[in-house]
């Protein structure tokens, strides 16, 4: 038998705009409260939502506004181990349920939290859901996300740790009057420096080269056809006896595909 209440916990973060940097809602955080709040009327479930970090950003009144009542923030600095404010709180509140997001979409956006923290609980981990089909009998039936629009139905006993992909249904839209009156509950719990974090050495990422075209051919025909056919555009040039001509052709071709810099 199921649990008369069940108690569903959602962990959010902040977002970050691909394009514009703006804060936002982080979308598979948001994938996964939606799921949360979709589940059927008659499961009864109670959901939470959580986040480790400062209550005082604004994007986390677009979580409030998608429905819920109210917001827990564990208070602690971008130094701190969200993982050592996390645990205590969860394994005191004990949800049937946890849902997060693959990986955060600012910060270190490792997507080892659900992992860490699955392990400290104990329970078993299922990665990038897509559904929650059904929970019976403490039972809880999941379609996992797999490659090119596949699924997998998987059954596990509560209770779980699971990340919700994007392929989840879309978040609902946020609702202004919502946003504002939800209440953000602030606690502040015993937090703990990142040790490992403090050691690393950061730098603009750069920009990867690019790869050079792959045959996308899937039979052996295709393939000797791509082979075989005349090249079009006339760019093909032929070079004999002349070492370094054919050398620099070369490295001016890895120049214009991207793979090499000047």
């Amino acid at each position: 038998m199921q649990p008369e209440t069940l108690n569903i916990a959602v962990l959010v973060s902040q977002g970050q705009h691909p394009v514009s940097g703006r804060a936002r809602r982080a979308h598979q955080d948001a994938c996964a409260l939606e799921l949360a709040l979709s589940l059927p009327q008659s499961l009864n479930g109670k959901v939470s939502a959580i986040h480790a970090g400062d209550p005082d950003q604004d994007a986390l009144r677009d979580y409030l506004g998608m429905g819920i009542d109210g917001l827990t923030v564990l208070n602690q600095t971008a130094e701190d181990d969200a993982l050592t404010v996390l645990y205590p709180y969860l394994s005191e509140q004990q949800p049937d349920i946890l849902l997060t997001g693959v990986r955060a979409e600012y910060g270190e956006g490792s997507g080892l939290l659900p992992y860490l923290l699955a392990e400290r609980m104990g329970w078993p981990l299922v990665t990038g859901i897509a559904a929650i089909e059904s929970i019976e009998n403490d039972e809880a039936s999941l379609l996992q996300a797999l490659p090119r629009g596949q699924r997998r139905r998987i059954k596990v006993r509560l209770p779980f740790v699971a990340s919700v992909e994007s392929a989840a249904a879309e978040p609902r839209q946020i609702a202004f009057a919502k946003a504002r009156r939800g209440n953000i509950a602030r606690l502040t719990p015993a937090t703990e420096v990142d040790q490992a974090r403090t050691e690393w050495t950061l730098s603009p990422a750069k920009p990867r080269p690019k790869r050079l075209k792959v045959s996308t051919a899937k039979t052996a025909a295709d393939r000797f056809k791509q082979a075989t056919a005349k090249a079009q555009g006339g760019k093909g040039q032929i070079i004999r006896d002349d070492p370094q001509a054919a050398a620099k052709a070369i490295y001016d071709l890895l120049v214009e595909e991207g793979v090499l810099r000047k």
